[in-house]
């Protein structure tokens, strides 16, 4: 089976995706960029993809809800595998949903590691919070991961989107929310310029 071309995308919108896993019974969230404007109410920017997580034990059960759709496992830079038990074993954590039909890509799962009903950081398995709490949800339903774990993950890269969503993000959160950011980012990047920011809140 020869790959598919990795740039065709056409991302579902998080709706969508809600509408569709409505009834799962396990713990799932928008992530990335998306859950950034699901924190913020409303679209800022284009989204290339649809990312959501879940937890790794339950991945399973997720690919028999879309028949129509082909999962593919990225294995290195731009290379990408049918998703196979010797994928799933390697070290990518990472599983991205192809629509044959459409000849487009239409999200991407991510296979968060957990322990039980608790989410557990793939950076630093330290940082842990039960699903109740690291879950919001959109006056909609849509839920998304919690803003200041989608930020710790979008610190790491310092790419423009990324700058552009922590500032979009900042005066829209909590002191909770900065609190648990600045601590965890002194964890994983303890001299990261969005520390002083988030202690004064812009």
């Amino acid at each position: 089976m020869s790959q598919p071309d990795i740039e065709a995308w056409d991302a579902w919108h998080p709706r969508r995706m809600a509408d569709h896993l409505r009834d799962l019974e396990f713990p799932w969230f928008v992530a990335a960029g998306w859950a950034v404007d699901l924190f913020r109410g409303e679209q800022t920017r284009d989204h290339g993809d649809l990312e959501i997580g879940v937890p790794a034990g339950h991945f399973a059960a997720l690919p028999p809800l879309f028949p129509g759709l082909e999962f593919w496992v990225p294995v290195g830079e731009g290379v990408l595998t049918p998703m196979t038990a010797e994928a799933l074993a390697g070290e990518s954590h990472q599983t991205w949903a192809w629509d044959p039909a459409a000849a487009r890509w239409r999200f991407d799962v991510f296979r968060e590691p957990h322990d039980g009903e608790v989410w557990v950081c793939r950076r630093d398995e330290r940082i842990r919070r039960p699903y109740r709490e690291i879950i919001r949800r959109t006056d909609e339903g849509v839920p998304y991961l919690a803003i200041e774990a989608t930020l710790l993950f979008k610190a790491k890269h310092k790419r423009d989107k990324d700058e552009l969503d922590f500032t979009g993000a900042l005066p829209l959160m909590s002191q909770a929310e900065r609190g648990w950011l600045d601590a965890t980012l002194g964890l994983v990047h303890p001299d990261h310029p969005w520390r002083a920011r988030l202690r004064r809140g812009i």
